[in-house]
């Protein structure tokens, strides 16, 4: 029978996987689970469902959600207007059951491509801590490497998502997809925009399902600096997904991807504009 461990505390679970990192750990399962199918698991499970790890906090410098904040915790939160991104990307991940058990943590640990919460938080300059034997924080940038890779080394754990300050400004997400609910992403974008008297300071303009990993339009970012947010849709261009690498699956070409990006940004941009008259 696959071994199943259950630790009360951070210091037992680190203890749990320096002691066999073949240890296939679980949070919410809503990955995990739907893998197996019907069949039983083969290697044994670190479960940290009963970690306190869960909750959304105001630090000094921004906000903590902790690893096992759900997608239901998030989308029910007081955040403010540029967290926008994330809390409507929570209610786009899967269906209510899966908010309700699905993690932060987990969405971006799974490394999809199509992770809904991981574009916003990318466009939100978020941070991943981690505990284990040297504990660090890592850019979400450089977290997530490639399909389910990530910058976890053995004996490491998430323990939590760190996103500085946004200041005031808008926020917002907008997922294509082959029907409007339940469904996997053909592209998607996020965006945090900080702002002064109606004009953009800072932006955050990241795009998923469109490359190995969730990327950034730096360029699209750069030139939206202080530009009114009501013009700022006629910015976009359709070279802003030059440096996307989009495949073609059973949801779409790659062609279509890269012609709906800049699309869905300058659409995205136009309802901020709207949600702020």
């Amino acid at each position: 029978m696959v071994a199943w461990a259950r630790p009360a505390s951070l210091d037992q679970a680190l203890a749990a996987l320096a002691a066999d990192p073949s240890l296939r750990v679980v949070a919410g399962g809503t990955d995990v689970y739907p893998a197996l199918a019907e069949a039983a698991p083969r290697t044994p499970m670190l479960d940290l469902s009963a970690l306190p790890l869960r909750g959304i906090a105001r630090t000094r410098t921004g906000w903590c959600f902790g690893a096992l904040t759900t997608w239901t915790d998030i989308a029910r939160a007081r955040l403010p207007a540029p967290m926008r991104a994330l809390q409507q990307a929570a209610v786009e991940v899967g269906s209510p059951q899966i908010q309700n058990a699905g993690t932060i943590a987990g969405n971006i640990v799974n490394a999809s491509p199509a992770a809904d919460g991981t574009v916003a938080l990318l466009a939100l300059d978020a941070q991943v801590e981690v505990a284990g034997p040297a504990p660090r924080r890592v850019p979400l940038a450089d977290f997530v490497l490639g399909p389910r890779k990530v910058a976890l080394n053995p004996g490491e754990l998430v323990t939590a998502v760190h996103v500085p300050d946004p200041g005031d400004g808008a926020g917002g997400f907008l997922k294509l997809g082959a029907r409007r609910y339940l469904v996997i992403s053909i592209a998607m974008v996020a965006a945090s925009l900080r702002l002064d008297r109606g004009a953009i300071v800072q932006a955050g303009i990241a795009v998923g399902a469109c490359a190995p990993v969730a990327r950034r339009l730096a360029g699209l970012e750069a030139r939206l600096q202080g530009v009114p947010l009501a013009q700022a849709a006629a910015l976009v261009r359709p070279e802003d997904a030059a440096g996307l690498a989009p495949i073609s699956d059973v949801r779409a070409d790659a062609a279509y991807r890269a012609e709906a990006v800049p699309v869905l940004v300058a659409r995205l941009l136009e309802r901020l504009a709207r949600e702020a008259t």
